[in-house]
């Protein structure tokens, strides 16, 4: 019998996109030979992956998990949204954010995992999932969050079951305050996040590039001007930016008349202790994918002249 080695199972799971313990089986089934190995999994219905990867997957869920002082936020996308509401994939979902939060949450660690109750990774059942139900899917990003001291409140806007949604916010505050407080007071800044989608937390969380674009655009807006009048339309510019555009500047969307900083200052006396805005995720379902736009009408057409 010839060697099943470990290159020629890695040979085998990029032509297919079938999981790796897939490969070995069909290789050791077909004394090594990857031709036939292919046709193997194609016949049990593991090669499917494979054709739907090239798919825009920009549908699916956002998923949070939190355990005390850890919390943790999922993607995972899917061709439609019909499958958003298929309780197998809802299941995956929910088993993926509970392993983020049993991992250091980077995405690399969470597929390479061992997926819960089974002997393969999450990447492999993801895989396998991609068979069953027939679209596309990507984990696509992962992340945890982690408080010495405090609690990380969690949101889900647009939920479809408990804990998955359209949009997850995750915000961490670090106090030694009263922990039911707290809770109350994290979830309404995490629904504030979600609403106003700040960029960072404060200035010095917001990328150069971005900073440098918009001050572009402030003195293009004045051009002609003397350069000492369009610096000071610039500084006057960034600072309505930033206000705008991070956390603790904005004005909570509880309260206009307060910013986010004011709100967490006030809310010490209720906690009663310091409390401090660590961090804070935020998750939209598909921010930043290019969908594929279609001609609806067309499709049906082109449907009924082929049948």
């Amino acid at each position: 019998m010839a060697a099943i080695t470990a290159g020629l199972v890695k040979e085998l799971r990029d032509k297919t996109g079938a999981g790796m313990m897939d490969c070995k089986s069909a290789l050791t089934e077909t004394n090594g030979d990857v031709e036939a190995a292919i046709d193997w999994l194609r016949k049990k219905g593991l090669a499917k992956a494979a054709k739907k990867a090239g798919r825009v997957a920009a549908e699916g869920l956002v998923a949070v998990e939190s355990s005390g002082h850890y919390a943790a936020a999922v993607e995972v996308n899917a061709e439609t949204d019909f499958v958003a509401r298929n309780p197998d994939f809802q299941a995956f979902v929910r088993e993926v954010a509970k392993v983020a939060l049993n991992t250091d949450g980077s995405l690399e660690a969470v597929a390479a995992a061992k997926f819960p109750g089974e002997a393969v990774t999450v990447a492999d059942r993801l895989t396998a999932l991609i068979a069953t139900i027939g679209e596309n899917m990507t984990l696509r990003r992962s992340v945890k969050l982690t408080v010495s001291k405090g609690v990380i409140a969690s949101y889900v806007h647009g939920a479809v079951v408990e804990g998955q949604g359209r949009i997850g916010v995750l915000v961490a505050l670090e106090s030694e305050g009263d922990v039911e407080k707290l809770s109350t007071l994290g979830r309404q800044i995490a629904m504030h996040v979600a609403a106003l989608n700040p960029l960072a937390l404060d200035a010095s969380g917001i990328d150069e590039a971005t900073i440098a674009r918009e001050k572009a655009i402030l003195l293009e807006k004045h051009q002609g001007k003397p350069a000492n009048v369009q610096d000071k339309i610039a500084e006057s510019g960034m600072k309505s930016f930033f206000k705008e555009n991070t956390l603790l500047d904005q004005p909570f969307v509880h309260d206009g008349s307060k910013s986010v900083s004011q709100v967490l200052k006030e809310a010490e006396g209720q906690v009663g202790a310091p409390v401090k805005l660590t961090a804070f995720v935020r998750y939209a379902l598909g921010e930043g994918i290019e969908k594929e736009e279609t001609d609806f009408a067309a499709e049906v057409a082109a449907a009924a002249g082929q049948s």
